[in-house]
């Protein structure tokens, strides 16, 4: 194995259920979580020797982001009865899987409109800073606050009175 393939391996290892995870919340399902961390690594390693000096883990998560967004363009048709299972847990003080367990968060994140709920986990569940995810999403900064607004009060007013959001707006 190469040394750039080694580095590859171990970064890899170290950040797919992070990405899995991120992509659970994105999408609501197991399999899309997994195939958009799998598609984002393989993309990355093809681009291992440009992006391992820079932010891999940035450029990995872009591209895991673009893939989602590719799907929600051209929606992939699947049995919407189908139970849904969570992603395993990686080890008992991993924040990131406490967060995906949370019934409650994944149905409310579900309800939201995918611009939404993309801005709220890419703004809270990675921490990035409002242009961040505007430059991540290719959207305008004002728009990143809107959208981010909006879901949040959707989200509120979701857990405040134990109204349900449909459709990406309360009910």
């Amino acid at each position: 194995m190469a040394r750039g393939d080694a580095e590859f391996a171990e970064f890899a290892g170290a950040s797919f259920q992070r990405l899995r995870r991120a992509a659970y919340l994105l999408t609501g399902n197991s399999q899309q979580a997994e195939d958009a961390a799998q598609t984002a690594l393989v993309k990355t390693y093809a681009a291992w020797r440009r992006v391992q000096r820079q932010d891999p883990y940035a450029y990995t998560r872009r591209i895991m982001v673009n893939h989602l967004k590719d799907q929600w363009r051209r929606p992939i048709r699947e049995d919407a009865h189908e139970p849904e299972r969570l992603p395993d847990r990686a080890s008992e003080q991993d924040l990131a899987g406490d967060i995906t367990e949370q019934r409650w968060l994944l149905a409310a994140l579900a309800k939201l409109a995918d611009r939404e709920r993309a801005v709220v986990v890419l703004r809270h569940y990675f921490d990035l800073s409002e242009r961040d995810v505007a430059a991540e999403l290719d959207i305008a900064v004002g728009t990143v606050k809107s959208l981010n607004a909006r879901a949040l009060a959707k989200l509120r007013i979701s857990l405040d009175t134990g109204e349900p959001i449909m459709n990406g707006v309360t009910s």
